[in-house]
């Protein structure tokens, strides 16, 4: 078996990975069969359109490589259910928007295999937390 050479992170729009820059110029670099990664990565995605899929890659020695999908980030899921497109410059004085219970409940549901907490509860707790610093108030 191959060995773990380099680790890279990216985030990119689900079904949308293209060769262009960025992703082209991070993986030409590792050696990477960057068209096989596009299309295994957009064949992952298709059913995830719309998101920011963020991705843990792991490239071996032989050039190979394997990836691991993780969920989009936490404050572009409260954005989706506030539709707006970005948080407050001014987040305490200023508000973009309002979460609900359920709302926050659902997104920490969502992120919670992607996350440290050790509850559901937890998980909300740092959803509240993300939402109050983009000034989304949570009712």
């Amino acid at each position: 078996m191959a060995k773990p050479v380099k680790k890279i992170k990216l985030q990119i729009p689900a079904g949308k990975a293209t060769p262009a820059p960025p992703i082209g110029t991070v993986l030409g670099p590792a050696g990477v069969n960057i068209a096989d990664f596009v299309n295994k990565f957009n064949e992952a995605t298709r059913d995830k359109m719309g998101s920011i899929i963020p991705v843990d890659m792991t490239v071996y020695d032989d050039r190979t490589f394997t990836f691991v999908l993780k969920t989009p980030p936490t404050p572009r899921l409260i954005l989706k259910a506030i539709n707006q497109e970005k948080g407050s410059g001014k987040a305490p004085s200023k508000k973009v928007g309002t979460l609900t219970k359920d709302q926050v409940r659902a997104i920490a549901e969502e992120k919670m295999p992607d996350m440290n907490a050790g509850s559901i509860e937890a998980a909300m707790s740092m959803v509240e937390g993300a939402a109050r610093s983009m000034g989304v108030e949570v009712k």
